[in-house]
């Protein structure tokens, strides 16, 4: 039995989940690797803080540094969050020859080229399984299960968040901030959730799952992403009355002139697709490759024990690390670019959902038409919502296949509109082919 030490750099609800599991699996898993795991020292940035469960006084440590010093500290689990101060960390542990455990998915989004560079020369890989859904092992699925497959496409629901509230919208028909502060007081979101919102938490994950399939890295810059924050009940209801469901979906796809399209925002998905079925705090990601075909993963995406789970997983694979450095299998991130380029948004097609509030007035379908025959986009169907005054109208428009930046330039000539009374919404409809 090897004995193997670890540095714990983080101590909230992952760091301490992680801490539990290993005292409750601890044995477990060195039964299945030939190696005893032991914490070694614990970073805390504030030891007086009062925490549901305390860390052992005598390993505490306020200095990540100390772990980078300690010579009975072989692997060090970074769950600290942010990004400034754990790019420092990863430097540190890399030059020290440390391993490194991540669920970091905003540094490795931000700052992934310059980390897996360094790893590469170094030869210290990162391993970064809690970083993306969870308890789902997407990552080890797609560097090494489907290895040998061209991805044709990868969609998720990576947030679960922004997922149990289009659930709850979807099944109470209530509002947006009420389904949020549910999901708060039930401990789905965090007091500030606006990552969640906004989508750059699912957008962060997008980014490391495209760059892994696709073999170059793709910075955030590089990605088009929207939250759920404009989204209303009505939105949720004239979706279901069309046959959808509306989730806030992660899109890659790749396309026949070697360039990937990239998305991450609310869509519409058909109700028959099983993406639509994936409620609450659950994630799913569903890859298609030119070999495999579809395989869809699918689990709880976040929270204290699922997160650690995927943690356990990395420290496995790290102790075959330490035993056998030169495998190839373990490198964090190889670019092959068998692609090469992220597509432009704005060139790309797609189906869209259009809300409009309007005056109830004559002509105003005409105005609307006009504008949107004009750029050669056809509308689908129509729906109308009256509301209570008589005075003003919601419009849902399903508009057919069209270049998003043309589609885009006509919405904002349609918002200009004295007719027109509220910022429009338009969605992506997504039907995976």
């Amino acid at each position: 039995m090897v004995s193997i030490g670890i540095g714990l750099a983080g101590f909230g609800t992952v760091g301490a989940g992680v801490f539990r599991a290993l005292k409750q699996n601890g044995a477990l898993l060195a039964q299945r690797t030939g190696a005893h795991f032991e914490i070694q020292r614990i970073v805390l940035r504030d030891p007086t803080k009062s925490r549901p469960l305390p860390a052992p006084p005598e390993i505490v440590t306020t200095r990540w540094q100390d772990l980078m010093t300690d010579p009975k500290i072989s692997i060090i689990i970074e769950l600290m969050g942010g990004t400034e101060e754990p790019l420092t960390l990863f430097r540190s542990a890399i030059a020290a020859r440390k391993l490194v455990v991540t669920g970091n998915k905003a540094l490795l989004a931000e700052h992934g080229a310059e980390i897996f560079k360094l790893s590469r020369s170094a030869n210290v890989p990162i391993f970064y399984e809690a970083a993306v859904a969870g308890g789902i092992p997407i990552i080890k699925s797609i560097r090494e299960a489907l290895i040998g497959n061209h991805f044709e496409s990868i969609h998720g629901i990576l947030n679960g968040t922004s997922n149990y509230i289009l659930s709850r919208m979807t099944e109470s028909e209530m509002d947006l901030h009420k389904a949020l502060r549910e999901a708060q007081s039930r401990g789905f979101a965090e007091s500030n959730p606006s990552l969640d919102l906004n989508g750059w938490d699912a957008a962060h994950k997008t980014i490391l799952l495209a760059s892994l399939a696709y073999g170059f890295w793709i910075g955030p810059c590089d990605i088009e992403v929207e939250g759920i924050e404009a989204l209303s009940a009505l939105d949720i209801r004239a979706a279901r009355q069309l046959g959808y469901r509306i989730k806030l979906l992660s899109s890659i796809r790749s396309h026949s002139d070697r360039e990937i399209e990239i998305s991450v925002g609310p869509a519409l998905i058909p109700e028959s697709h099983i993406l639509a079925s994936v409620d609450g705090v659950f994630n799913a990601v569903l890859v298609r490759g030119d070999i495999v075909g579809e395989s869809l993963f699918h689990g709880h995406g976040a929270g204290e024990f699922p997160t650690a789970s995927a943690v356990l997983g990395n420290l496995a694979e790290a102790a075959i690390c330490l035993s056998s450095p030169s495998s190839p299998t373990y490198n964090s991130f190889d670019p092959h670019n068998f692609y090469g380029r992220v597509k432009n948004p704005d060139s790309c097609l797609a189906p869209f959902y259009l809300r409009l509030v309007v005056d109830s007035q004559p002509r105003v379908l005409a105005q609307i038409a006009g504008i949107l025959g004009d750029a050669g986009i056809g509308i689908a169907s129509l729906i109308q919502f009256g509301r209570q005054d008589g005075r003003q109208t919601s419009l849902i428009l399903m508009l057919q296949n069209a270049v998003i930046g043309v589609t885009r330039r006509a919405i904002r000539q349609i918002a200009v509109l004295p007719c027109v009374k509220e910022k429009p919404v338009l969605l992506r409809v997504e039907h995976f082919v």
